[in-house]
């Protein structure tokens, strides 16, 4: 057997070394807030802004470069941070997200005998009472966690109907170093509320509130099994996808036990060719399936960066795909809700269309503008990006002139940076998830377009949602009616506060003028009801000829309506 003789275990951190690290924490945020106030508020204020635009590049580098070789030193939340930290390309310069793309949660291993004595605590036994062999050297060691290889003994083996498994341990000490690392950015995040350029972008206590609740669920490695679970059951009748069983006899909050599905690295181009299988063949599965949890199943794997995928060979007798994509890690998953993900459905939909205002739209539906952001540039911005870049590859955007994608980031980071936005539950981890998808699979083929998923996922699920798009149609045709009904009570109560007023409105011209408003009102509602009604009639009918038939004819009522209103009256 692989085990080591039972030395004292890593000391955990005491109270002196909580307090250092917060401290730590606490003055490095302190100094670049100060540096930050300086040269972004009281220098343009006093006319030299030129100043702090020569120096901020490298600024913006020096912070993203120490915070790098922190997160490293101290591990704990701090690399996850900084990981938040690099996919928001929406809100911090490039500078800063360059730099921390870099950041892996991965760090030095905690010695075995520490490991080895947290497992035996919390399984209630020795090592060599629960499993015949444990790898001393860890397959992964992680900031909040490691995992080592194992073999179940032959009576557990016959029980679970596994064999080799892997030993997830938390790293010791780990519930301290996160409620420090908490406790630090709770700290921070109210010095930011209180910043009003930031608090009227984002509410930054509700997102570290956000980002405590994954990290508390991500060291509850019961809550992990469990995750595991239920993803499993969710493509329980996918062959194109493989989930790890779990051992629940061998696993607590601290320990997890798990099938050892080891395989091809779904980036290891070089194995996968090997193996007979074609990267550029994994990558549009893989955006599917995330597709599939995003917009369908509503439960997404949050962290698919490429450690936690393999692609495992199926043998060639078991039907349906030679590969499966097989997903491990379930500490950070995320839920959907079904009003955010309308809201992703159709903007997926307007995407496909390359509608940048539809996109817009959809990104107000789904609840990421504040109300009072001017869409009006986005707008602009998002029909210019599609209209240039949005059925490119990622090989043929390499080709286009540097300076042409310079000029469109600035101008678009611009426009975005200067709306106020909100962060509804789970969309940082959406917005994660989608970045790690789209840099796996530009990994795996460099001339693949996302949107050659996207679009006849979007056409899927625009039949799907067939049902709906009817009753779109409808309340938008309710709404309209409703507005047409209101209208002239309100002309009539507007007409009454004018003839309280100092303004003298008893005039026959402005009597015509109103109710030449009313018939223009009820004539706008009344083609916007038939245009609604035709157009979702000719949608429809492509897939239910009844139905769309119905609707189609249903258009005349308003269309009759409208015809009517305009020739009554003066």
């Amino acid at each position: 057997m692989a085990f080591v003789r039972r030395d004292r275990p890593a000391r955990v951190p005491g109270a002196g070394g909580t307090r250092a690290r917060y401290r730590r924490i606490l003055r490095f945020a302190a100094w670049n807030l100060a540096v930050t106030w300086w040269f972004e508020l009281f220098l343009p204020r006093i006319g030299l802004a030129r100043i702090a635009g020569r120096t901020r590049s490298k600024r913006m580098q020096g912070f993203a470069r120490n915070f790098h070789l922190m997160a490293v030193e101290l591990g704990g939340l701090m690399i996850k941070v900084g990981q938040f930290l690099s996919s928001r390309l929406d809100v911090l310069p490039p500078e800063i997200t360059r730099e921390l793309e870099g950041l892996q949660d991965e760090v030095p291993p905690v010695p075995f005998p520490a490991i080895r004595a947290l497992a035996e605590k919390e399984l209630g036994a020795r090592l060599e009472q629960v499993f015949a062999f444990v790898e001393e050297v860890p397959v992964a060691a992680a900031s909040l966690g490691q995992a080592h290889r194992a073999r179940l003994l032959p009576a557990d083996a016959a029980d679970t109907g596994l064999s080799n498994v892997v030993l997830k341990v938390q790293r010791p000490g780990i519930d301290g170093i996160v409620d420090v690392d908490l406790a630090a950015l709770r700290k921070v995040g109210g010095w930011l509320s209180r910043i009003r350029l930031v608090s009227s972008r984002a509410d930054v206590p509700a997102l570290v509130e956000e980002f405590a609740q994954t990290s508390f669920e991500e060291i509850d490695y019961l809550h992990e099994a469990a995750n595991a679970e239920r993803f499993e059951a969710a493509f329980a009748a996918d062959d194109r996808v493989g989930v790890p069983r779990v051992a629940w006899e061998r696993t607590t909050r601290r320990v997890l036990t798990l099938e050892d599905v080891t395989a091809i690295k779904i980036t290891e181009a070089g194995a996968l060719r090997a193996a007979g299988i074609d990267p550029a063949e994994v990558a549009p599965v893989f955006a599917s399936v995330m597709f599939d949890q995003l917009f369908t199943t509503g439960f997404f794997h949050a962290d698919p960066h490429p450690g936690n995928i393999f692609v495992t060979p199926v043998s060639a007798g078991s039907g349906g795909h030679p590969w499966k994509l097989t997903f491990i890690d379930f500490g950070m998953m995320g839920e959907v809700t079904d009003s955010t993900r309308s809201g992703l459905r159709k903007l997926l939909i307007a995407a496909a269309a390359r509608d940048g205002k539809g996109l817009v739209a959809a990104i107000n539906d789904v609840g990421v503008l504040a109300p009072s952001a001017d869409v009006m540039e986005l707008e602009r911005a998002m029909t210019h990006l599609f209209a240039r870049f949005g059925g490119m590859g990622f090989a043929e955007l390499r080709e286009v002139d540097p300076k042409e994608f310079r000029d469109f980031g600035v101008e678009f980071g611009d426009v975005i940076r200067s709306l106020p936005f909100q962060f509804p539950e789970n969309f940082l981890l959406i917005i994660r998830a989608m970045s790690l998808t789209s840099g796996v699979c530009s990994s795996l083929d460099e001339r693949f377009n996302l949107w050659d998923s996207v679009e006849p996922y979007a056409a899927r699920l625009l039949r799907d949602e067939r049902g709906n798009l009817v009753q779109d149609v409808v309340q938008q045709a309710l709404d309209a009616a409703a507005i047409a009904l209101r209208l002239p009570k309100r002309l009539e109560a507007l007409a009454g506060r004018l003839e309280e007023g100092s303004l003298a409105v008893a005039n026959p011209r402005i009597e015509r003028q109103l109710a030449r408003l009313d018939r223009r009102a009820r004539r706008s509602a009344s083609a916007l009801v038939f245009a609604a009604l035709l157009i979702a009639g000719a949608v429809v009918r492509a897939d239910d000829l009844v139905l769309g038939s119905v609707l189609m004819a249903g258009s005349v009522v308003p269309l009759l309506h409208g015809l009517w209103a305009g020739r009554r009256g003066p």
